[in-house]
C-alpha cells in the first residue's frame, strides 16, 4: 500500500468499532486496508506510547483476508466482522504471547479467553496484546519484560495501570476498543487519565475464564470484587462489547444469566433522580477533579435533574478496610484465612451492598471523582503522590473506585474536561447492579444536554 493510501486508511480508524464494521459490511472499506490502517497507527504511535506489546500480524492478515473472502460471499460472522482490535496481556488469545507483565507468566496461550473466543465469533480480528502491571496489580504499566506506557496527553505522566495500554491504545487510535480488568479501579483509573470511557462491569456479568490463567488444576483465587469489562471512545461501542462478552459461558459458574437490559434511548435528564458527592469519607480528591464533579451535579440540576448530595448510609472505615483485607488474602497464596474468617467478611461485605442497595432505591446514580488525582508523573511504585501541593499516599489513589468494587456495582468513567495541565478529568457514574446500559443512556443524556463533551482526542506527542 502507497503512503498516501495508508493515509487515507488511517481516517478509517477514527470512528467507532461499530461504525468501522459498518463500512465493511456495506464494502467501503475492506478488512485488509482496516488492518494496515491500524497497524500504521501503531507504527506511528506505538515507539513513544509502548501500549501495545505483543503481536501476530501474519495471522491476522490471514484472518482479515478470509473475512473479506466470506463477505465477497455474502457472509458475516457478527457485528465486529473484520474489525481489528488488541486484548489486556492478561487476556488468553490463542497463538500470542501473554505475559501478565511477568516472567513468571511467560508463554504463548494454546486456546482463547472467553471473551476472546466471544469476540473472535462475532467477527473481530484480534491482532495484539497491550501492556500491563506487573501481575496486573499495580497503578502504573510498568514491567520488566515491555518497560513502562506512557501517557499520550504527556510523556512524562502514567497512562494508569493496571489496563494503562489498553486505555492509551483507545486513545490514540491502534485499537477501536478493549476489554480490560478491574479489580481496584484497573479499568476506570487508566480511562480517566486518558480521557476515554471504561466501564467496569456488575460482579459476575462477564466470565473470567482464561483470564489470568494459572496452571490446570488450581483453583482461581479470586471469585469476588474483581470484573472485565471495555474500554472505549464511544458509547455505543462500550454496550456493543458488553453485549458480545458478557453472559454464562458454562465454565465460570459464578456467572448468573442475567439479561442485559435495553434501555430506552430517549433518557432524558428531566426527572432523572442524580446523587453526586466530591469525595468519599476518608477519601482525598484533588479541587480540579472535585470542581468537575460539582459542575456535572450542578448543570445536571438546572437542565431537570432531581439532584442532591448523599452516599449511602454505610461503614465506611471498615468497608475500606475489609475490601483490602480480601484483596490481599484473595491474592496471596496459599491462603491462610479460615473459613469462618472469610464467612464472616463476606456477611459484613452484605451489609455494605445492603447500603448500597438502599442508597439506588432512592435515586438512579451517583456521580463521584474518578480518581484522587490526574495522571502523575512516572514514579517508584509506592512513592508518595502530589495532590494540589501535599503528598499524599500513593495507594489511596483509588479510594474513590474500590467502593464499587466491593459493592459489586457497575461504574462508568467518562470524559469530563482537562485539568490545568491539559490532562484529562473524568467523572465517575455509578448505579445499582446490573444496570450497566442505564448508565450509558445516563451519560449520553449528559453529553446531550453538553454538560459532558465526549471523547477528545489526544494531540500526537
Amino acid at each position: 500500500m502507497t503512503l498516501a493510501a495508508r493515509d487515507r486508511y488511517v481516517e478509517v480508524m477514527e470512528p467507532s468499532a461499530s461504525e468501522l464494521a459498518r463500512r465493511i459490511a456495506r464494502r467501503e472499506v475492506s478488512a485488509v486496508q482496516a488492518l494496515a490502517a491500524q497497524v500504521a497507527i501503531i507504527e506511528r504511535r506505538n515507539p513513544s506510547l509502548v501500549a501495545v506489546v505483543s503481536m501476530d500480524l501474519d495471522a491476522a492478515r490471514r484472518e482479515a483476508e478470509a473475512a473479506d473472502v466470506e463477505l465477497a460471499r455474502g457472509l458475516s460472522r457478527g457485528p465486529l466482522h473484520g474489525v481489528p482490535l488488541t486484548l489486556k496481556d492478561g487476556i488468553d488469545v490463542r497463538g500470542l504471547r501473554t505475559t501478565i507483565g511477568s516472567p513468571v507468566f511467560d508463554r504463548v496461550a494454546d486456546q482463547d479467553a472467553t471473551v476472546a473466543a466471544r469476540l473472535r465469533a462475532a467477527g473481530a480480528i484480534l491482532i495484539g496484546h497491550t501492556n500491563v502491571a506487573p501481575f496486573l496489580a499495580d497503578f502504573q504499566s510498568n514491567n520488566p519484560i515491555f518497560g513502562r506506557t506512557s501517557n499520550p496527553w504527556n510523556l512524562e505522566r502514567t497512562a494508569g495501570g493496571s489496563s494503562g495500554g489498553a486505555a492509551a491504545g483507545v486513545a490514540t487510535g491502534m485499537t477501536a476498543f478493549e476489554i480490560g480488568s478491574d479489580l481496584a479501579g484497573s479499568i476506570r483509573l487508566p480511562a480517566h487519565f486518558c480521557g476515554v470511557y471504561g466501564l467496569k462491569t456488575t460482579e459476575h456479568r462477564v466470565p473470567m475464564t482464561g483470564f489470568f490463567r494459572l496452571p490446570p488444576g488450581t483453583p482461581p483465587p479470586l471469585r469476588i470484587i474483581t470484573c472485565l469489562g471495555p474500554i472505549a471512545r464511544d458509547l455505543a461501542d462500550l454496550e456493543l462489547a458488553l453485549s458480545i462478552i458478557g453472559g454464562p459461558d458454562g465454565i465460570d459458574m459464578d456467572v448468573p444469566p442475567v439479561p442485559l437490559v435495553r434501555e430506552r434511548d430517549d433518557v432524558g435528564l428531566d426527572g432523572l433522580r442524580l446523587a453526586f458527592a466530591t469525595s468519599l469519607p476518608g477519601a482525598t480528591v484533588g479541587r480540579a477533579i472535585k470542581e468537575q464533579v460539582t459542575r456535572v451535579a450542578t448543570e445536571a440540576a438546572k437542565a431537570g435533574a432531581r439532584v442532591e448530595e448523599r452516599l449511602p448510609d454505610c461503614d465506611w472505615e471498615g468497608g475500606g478496610a475489609l475490601f483490602g483485607k480480601l484483596v490481599r488474602t484473595l491474592t496471596s497464596l496459599p491462603i491462610t484465612e479460615s473459613l469462618a474468617w472469610y464467612l464472616a467478611a463476606l456477611h459484613q461485605r452484605d451489609q455494605y451492598m445492603n447500603a448500597w442497595d438502599a442508597l439506588f432505591r432512592d435515586v438512579d446514580a451517583l456521580i463521584l471523582p474518578a480518581a484522587m488525582t490526574t495522571a502523575f508523573p512516572h514514579c517508584e511504585p509506592g512513592a508518595p503522590l502530589e495532590v494540589d501541593g501535599e503528598n499524599e499516599p500513593y495507594f489511596d489513589l483509588t479510594a474513590v473506585l474500590t467502593m464499587a468494587n466491593l459493592g459489586g456495582l457497575p461504574a462508568l468513567v467518562a470524559p469530563a474536561a482537562e485539568d490545568f495541565e491539559g490532562l484529562p478529568i473524568g467523572v465517575q457514574i455509578v448505579g445499582p447492579r446490573w444496570s450497566e446500559t442505564r448508565l450509558l443512556r445516563i451519560c449520553r443524556a449528559l453529553e446531550s444536554a453538553q454538560i459532558l463533551p465526549g471523547f477528545r482526542a489526544p494531540p500526537e506527542t
